[in-house]
């Protein structure tokens, strides 16, 4: 941020400013004197007469006229200027602070909290009002007065998290301005970039930063990282206390040297045509790598997976999504020992097959993720999923699969009592768009081709626990059944096949349903089961004798209700939302 410079003259218009020198900085406002009397200002009501007050003699300005002016101020003046960013383009929501503790005991020079600043409220008050405020709005009070200004520094200086939005012209100079306030006490922050990223951005962070512990960088459409593999390494290097590193756009690193003791989660998106990967890290517990979708990404997987198994024993969550991604990158990671795995997420992997999953459960036998989204795998591979995960496995993840059909899933919601969120989006789609070729003949009129069309499919699921179902794009179901008592949300979008009066949803607790692109006369019938899906009556259930837990009993055996009873009892008003498109 830019700072003017106000020369000092002979005649100067502005009093003299005691606060900008540092032995005066920590005096406390009780004793200034009132700008028009002269007279001590704590407890003082100022009667309208104004008095100016020098070393040799006092003039009353309502009889008299000083015959000699004011003393020019003893040092220069600074004024802040928002001139490099405009602050009103970052919304609150996009900019926030977060403050730690302070400890008045430890901090010699804090504030008063029931002294009086301008506008008649106390200091106190105020703090709790700027700590509240997004980085920008804290700027502008700063330059109202003093008093503000002061408890505007001991935001910044409490503050340990940052989160901003840079705009296009602030680049590193408004990022500077803004982390030269913290101090060191700022160990998270998060940068929206709408302008360009490079290796100077790092270098600011860096000298402005020492303490950091989790950093993360999010580039927009319009922006561009040009941030090289090795200045990335050469930042991780130097922090000590790094332990959360996540940022986006890294398409021109080149090659990935990390090491780091301290570093547990690392995310990089957008990478492409890595020629080295080495990650050196023996507490990272979480690594999401995300490649670009070129054809000519020229990196060795299988060299890199092999690398984390080797130097990141303690990994837990796993999530690499790239078109590379093959059988031979499934051993070269279940040939690691990672005892400790529990998220696995290879995406986009169209060489991964039936073979990758039994080298996958063999390997890793207590996984509660499995996320195998466009891969090859079909109904055998997902028996062997269930039937080593049986007891773990709590999320599956299937989209984008064409070689699984509706019999795989109601085996899978069959076989895993654990299974809270399943996703089978585009898996089962339209046999005929599928199958149909178009062939120009003498009419001009497409052909069907000479393969057996298949029978569109059916699903029926019943589940306790499942609470999360997405069948997007599965364009290949014209009917669906569903018990599944704890499901809260269903996506149905682009089932343009569902018919229906084929339809059956018996989800007492279903809150919205995502049913774009489908029949319009669906939306009604979603709407109508849902109202007259039987409630868990009050009385089919009683507590044991010790009152530890409730058991069913049976219809015969329930207590039926009396009519006062009813009347006081009134069942919940189930509301869940259709959403159409």
């Amino acid at each position: 941020m830019r700072h003017h410079i106000a020369a000092a003259s002979s005649t100067p218009t502005t009093p003299a400013t005691p606060y900008l020198d540092p032995s005066k900085r920590a005096k406390r406002r009780g004793s200034y004197n009132c700008g028009r009397c002269g007279l001590p200002k704590k407890g003082h009501v100022c009667d309208g007469t104004t008095t100016t007050t020098t070393n040799n003699y006092i003039v009353n300005s309502a009889t008299d006229t000083p015959s000699t002016p004011r003393l020019p101020p003893l040092r220069t003046q600074r004024a802040l200027s928002f001139d490099d960013v405009d602050v009103g383009d970052s919304s609150d929501n996009e900019t926030a602070v977060g403050l730690g503790a302070i400890d008045e005991e430890e901090d010699e020079n804090f504030f008063d909290a029931d002294e009086i600043v301008s506008g008649g409220l106390p200091a106190g008050c105020m703090w709790e009002v700027m700590k509240r405020l997004p980085p920008s709005s804290v700027l502008l009070a700063s330059g109202v007065c003093k008093g503000w200004r002061g408890i505007a520094g001991r935001v910044w200086k409490a503050t340990e998290e940052l989160r901003v939005r840079v705009p296009v012209n602030g680049s590193v100079g408004f990022v500077g301005s803004v982390l030269k306030k913290c101090c060191a006490s700022l160990v998270r922050i998060s940068l929206r970039m709408d302008s360009d990223v490079d290796a100077t951005l790092l270098a600011c962070i860096a000298f402005s930063c020492p303490n950091l512990e989790s950093m993360e960088i999010s580039t927009s459409e319009l922006s561009v990282n040009r941030i090289t593999g090795d200045e990335l390494g050469r930042f991780v290097a130097d922090r000590r206390c790094l332990t959360s590193l996540k940022i986006e756009g890294c398409s021109n690193l080149g090659s990935i040297v990390i090491s780091s003791s301290s570093l547990s989660t690392l995310w990089l998106s957008d990478l492409h045509s890595l020629s080295k990967t080495i990650i050196n890290c023996p507490n990272l517990k979480e690594v999401s790598l995300n490649f670009s979708h070129q054809e000519n990404d020229i990196t060795d997987l299988t060299t890199m997976m092999d690398n984390l198994g080797r130097f990141c024993p303690k990994l837990q969550n796993i999530h690499v999504a790239s078109p590379k991604l093959s059988h031979a990158t499934v051993l070269a990671l279940s040939s690691a020992n990672l005892r400790g795995l529990r998220m696995l997420s290879l995406v986009l992997g169209s060489g991964i097959t039936d073979a990758s999953v039994a080298a996958i459960a063999y390997s890793f036998s207590k996984l509660e993720l499995l996320d195998l989204s466009g891969s090859g795998i079909t109904d055998s591979g997902i028996g062997m999923i269930c039937n080593v995960f049986s007891r773990t496995l709590s999320r599956l993840l299937l989209a984008l699969c064409p070689n699984i059909t509706s019999s795989g899933i109601q085996f899978a919601t069959a076989q895993l009592p654990c299974l809270e969120l399943m996703d089978c989006g585009m898996s089962i789609c339209d046999p005929n768009v599928d199958d149909v070729s178009v062939k120009e003949s003498n009419d001009n009129e497409p052909q069907k081709s000479s393969k057996l069309h298949h029978m569109y499919q059916k699903l029926i699921i019943k589940h306790n626990r499942l609470k999360k179902l997405s069948l997007w794009g599965c364009s290949g179901l014209d009917a669906i059944c569903l018990n599944c008592p704890e499901l809260r949300d269903l996506n149905l979008t682009s089932c343009k096949n569902l018919q229906p009066e084929r339809l059956l949803l018996q989800c007492s607790n279903l809150e919205s349903v995502h049913a774009a692109d489908c029949e319009n006369s669906l939306r009604e019938v979603i709407e109508t089961q849902i109202e007259n899906a039987p409630l868990e009556s009050q009385y089919l259930s009683k507590r044991m004798a010790d009152g530890s837990k409730r058991v069913r009993v049976p219809h015969i055996l329930s207590q039926q209700p009396s009519s006062d009873d009813s009347k006081q009892y009134r069942a919940p008003k189930r509301r869940c939302v259709v959403f159409m498109g």
